[in-house]
């Protein structure tokens, strides 16, 4: 795969799964509102995925050595990834009760990251373990915060 693209689609697909779960699982616990949730979702999937395929465009020009083309397909690499990544939380949202789709898709969102992580690893010819152990570890913590933060948010201000 070209450089260009496996910077968007690994920069995508990251973002794409730390985003979304943080903001399903903040918002899950501050509101249970399977509306609220998925509108969320939607926004994030399309918002976030236009505003980090600007900030990976802008990046990839501050570098002052990257070909246009290549620029261009980071750009919409990370733009695709993001938005199809995000988008695809919103589906066990649609068909499961709201916390059965929640664990669904923290199972669905950390696997995606540790195979991502895995061929990460064995392109890098290092340890697997290290790479999935500290990225899954990282999107856990953004879990756990983030659904401490829409606790808290509901206590104070529901």
């Amino acid at each position: 795969m070209r450089t260009a693209l496996k910077i968007g689609f690994s920069f995508g697909l990251t973002s794409g799964v730390i985003t979304t779960l943080g903001l399903m699982v903040g918002l899950h616990a501050g509101t249970h509102s399977k509306s609220v949730v998925l509108g969320g979702l939607l926004t994030i999937a399309v918002a976030d995925a236009m505003s980090d395929a600007l900030g990976i465009h802008i990046a990839e020009e501050s570098k002052n050595h990257g070909n246009t083309n290549e620029i261009w397909e980071s750009t919409l690499a990370t733009f695709a990834a993001k938005f199809v990544i995000a988008a695809t939380f919103a589906v066990p949202v649609l068909f499961m009760p709201l916390d059965l789709a929640v664990v669904a898709s923290l199972v669905w969102g950390l696997s995606l990251l540790a195979v991502l992580s895995y061929a990460l690893a064995r392109a890098q010819r290092v340890p697997p373990w290290k790479v999935i152990g500290e990225h899954v570890v990282i999107g856990l913590c953004v879990v756990a915060i983030t659904h401490y933060l829409g606790d808290w948010v509901r206590v104070t201000f529901g």
